[in-house]
């Protein structure tokens, strides 16, 4: 890393504002069993929102296999999602399926009036911008005026992104997780709600939750050296198959190259030590640094 990243690296880390600007999918779905239908869809529960609160949830297919990670945001009798770029289309697709079932409608025209930011430290508020957490949702017209009320923000590149995702345990789709991922696999906290009613899937989250656990689970891993072209498997001291990384990063807060991956059940307590050929990697509970 250069000096001028390692510079806006340091500036966010120091507790400075940075901003990524990157495109996410945005959608509103309301009507009068908008409620009932996401209910039977996600793996949390709307329901509970009250006007203005928000939480994590997952659209799983019928085997309890990812399709899509989201943020819900409950605006009066709308519910506004946000997730990837990379798995909008499938959930406009899941939801829009649904639409001609009862009074369940899906606005999917949103996205093309807002412009999306990732924000590090504190957020402006401006009239019209949609915020899930520190992903928000710039009005296109007000682009301009939100830059300017960042205080003393940097922009930041794709290479900082993915050292900073990285080190706050949030995995990216097509890297980190795809549609062979169980969701309980991603080890995401409020991620599933196991007290409400039945959606797709819910079968297999449910048993994996009530009768026994994931056979693997993502987790975070310290990494003794910088990896060369060894195999991105997992082992244990004495040989055994233990997982599977899945990106790795050089992290300047730690001094240490670090890792997500999937990392088998009984190899997942923080501390433990395992191998990527002669480099070794300790499991640590993410984030890798806390806010």
């Amino acid at each position: 890393m250069n000096e001028e990243l390692l510079e806006k690296y340091n500036h966010i880390r120091n507790g400075g504002t940075g901003f990524y600007q990157q495109k996410r999918g945005l959608l509103s779905v309301y009507g009068k069993e908008a409620e009932k239908f996401l209910n039977g869809m996600i793996t949390n529960d709307v329901a509970k929102l009250a006007d203005g609160e928000q939480m994590l949830a997952a659209f799983p297919n019928a085997q309890g296999r990812l399709l899509a990670v989201v943020r819900v945001l409950r605006k009066g009798e709308r519910f506004l999602f946000e997730t990837e770029e990379e798995t909008f289309a499938e959930l406009e697709n899941n939801l829009m399926r649904w639409t001609f079932a009862g009074d369940f409608y899906v606005d999917n025209e949103l996205q093309y009036d807002y412009v999306s930011f990732t924000v590090w430290g504190e957020v402006p508020e401006i009239e019209g911008n949609i915020r899930f957490s520190n992903e928000v949702f710039v009005l296109e017209e007000s682009v301009e005026e939100f830059k300017s009320k960042l205080e003393n923000a940097v922009e930041i590149s794709d290479e900082i992104y993915q050292i900073l995702r990285m080190e706050d345990g949030i995995p990216l789709y097509g890297i980190d997780m795809d549609e062979t991922t169980i969701v309980p696999e991603l080890g995401l906290d409020g991620l599933i709600s196991y007290n409400k009613g039945c959606y797709i899937g819910q079968e297999i989250i449910a048993r994996i939750y009530f009768r026994g656990h994931v056979a693997k689970q993502m987790k975070g891993l310290v990494l003794s050296g910088e990896l060369g072209v060894e195999s991105r498997e997992l082992k244990t001291v004495d040989g055994k198959s233990a997982g599977k990384i899945t990106a790795v990063c050089y992290s300047p807060k730690l001094g240490k190259h670090i890792a997500l991956g999937y990392v088998r059940y009984d190899y997942l307590a923080d501390g433990t030590e395992l191998k990527i050929g002669e480099t070794t990697a300790i499991v640590k509970n993410l984030p890798f640094i806390e806010k």
